[in-house]
């Protein structure tokens, strides 16, 4: 019997190694083949199975199903067909694990995205109508400048010029009012 070094140096391909397998039935051909592409068995299973202890359980177990399969299956693509044997293995892991708690739908627990959609008009009609009232209980200039900087979208410089007021007076207006619409609104729910 070869050593491991020396069949992966003697036989790169992995229709060597299978055909070397097949033929003598030599695991340590095997043994090779699966250690090239461990890493996607391992990759795979903890995909699937989503713990690394039962992942690293996952590759052993697959090593001794392909011991198993491989006499009797022709395989022409063995890492497209190993990922399939993975695959089928992990699903079958979680299938007898029954992790996976199945609930029945039930629509009346649901509630529609048209009616969240509506329940968000709502909140939003009600938030600008409180924003409305809070406007009126403000004094005339810092509810004009508001309007301006905010709704207008002017900035200080333009208040000015509209207005003749100062550039400081428009943005001491502005910061007031602001301070005074958030107390309104905090007040009011």
């Amino acid at each position: 019997m070869l050593p491991i070094k020396q069949i992966q140096k003697a036989l790169e391909t992995d229709e060597e190694l299978l055909l070397l397998f097949k033929q003598n039935n030599n695991q340590q051909a095997l043994a090779t083949l699966y250690l090239r592409y461990s890493e996607l068995v391992y990759g795979t299973c903890l995909k699937y199975l989503k713990d690394a202890e039962a992942a690293k359980d996952a590759v052993m177990n697959i090593y001794t199903e392909l011991l198993q399969k491989l006499p009797a299956q022709e395989v022409h693509h063995f890492k497209s067909w190993l990922y399939v044997v993975v695959k089928n293995h992990c699903l079958m892991q979680l299938r007898r694990s029954k992790t996976a708690t199945i609930v029945e739908f039930q629509p009346t627990f649901m509630q529609s995205a048209d009616l969240l959609h509506l329940d968000d008009l709502l909140d939003k009609e009600a938030h600008f109508k409180m924003l409305e009232q809070c406007m009126e209980k403000l004094s005339d200039e810092q509810r004009m400048a508001i309007q301006l900087f905010y709704f207008e979208n002017k900035c200080y410089n333009e208040i000015a010029a509209q207005t003749a007021m100062e550039w400081n007076k428009i943005r001491s207006l502005i910061q007031n009012g602001r301070r005074n619409l958030k107390i309104c609104m905090e007040q009011h729910g």
